[in-house]
């Protein structure tokens, strides 16, 4: 096993078991978009399927997001290829977000909110107790600056969030990870990474916040680390409230 990936598996380990992600019996729907986080995310799941104390299912789900031109066959290869059983479905979400019809909301916001939604209905009727998601650090960084620079909150996405009730609940599995590692070892792992068809990558207000924390990272190598301990050590006595 190579040095980057002892490292993200140590990560994906740290993540699992301070967080509690993965129980006897659950069975997990794998969000997989075609990126290599979530590619990643479903092959670390398979990886300690292997050598967990526990059992678990895992259903990989790939929406299409009806962008014109987008080719899942190599990640349809894949998955046949890795013996997994996976649900495959055709939507209008991406154009639609994009539509005259979409006068209200960001085309990411709407895009993002009928993909989420329709996971959850696949859960449900597909028995899953828990969704997947290839959120990564990054991820939480970036949400935790849009929300307070966007919403107006102090908030950012978590490792593990139960929802409706604990009826089920969203894992992250490299929450601790940094996009960056996870894209070397998508390549080392040669995982059918599909090229993103969105009109609006790198035109967003995400793209916006990573550009400056980009900025922030060359400017100091600790600003990272430092944001995420940040994220978990709140002092709210010193917050307005």
């Amino acid at each position: 096993m190579g040095y980057l990936r002892k490292e993200v598996n140590r990560l994906v380990g740290r993540a699992v078991h301070d967080y509690d992600l993965l129980s006897d019996g659950d069975r997990i729907l794998v969000a997989v978009s075609g990126g290599a986080d979530s590619l990643l995310a479903l092959w670390f799941l398979r990886h300690w399927l292997v050598k967990a104390p526990i059992r678990y299912r895992l259903l990989p789900a790939f929406l299409h997001m009806g962008f014109p031109g987008q080719d899942w066959r190599p990640l349809r290869s894949y998955l046949r290829a890795e013996a997994y059983s996976y649900h495959y479905e055709e939507t209008d979400y991406g154009p639609l977000a994009h539509s005259v019809a979409n006068r209200k909301k960001s085309p990411c916001f709407l895009c993002s909110m009928l993909r989420r939604k329709r996971l959850f209905e696949l859960a449900r009727s597909s028995g899953c107790n828990k969704i997947a998601f290839g959120h990564n650090q990054d991820d939480l960084i970036e949400t935790f600056f849009l929300n307070v620079c966007y919403v107006g909150e102090m908030s950012t996405m978590v490792p593990r969030q139960e929802m409706f009730g604990g009826i089920l609940t969203l894992i992250r599995p490299l929450a601790l990870v940094e996009k960056a590692k996870i894209e070397r070892l998508a390549r080392e792992l040669r995982l059918p990474v599909l090229p993103n068809p969105c009109p609006s990558a790198g035109r967003s207000a995400r793209q916006e916040i990573k550009d400056l924390l980009g900025t922030l990272y060359r400017t100091n190598r600790r600003t990272r680390g430092n944001i995420m301990r940040a994220l978990s050590h709140v002092r709210p006595e010193y917050l307005l409230g």
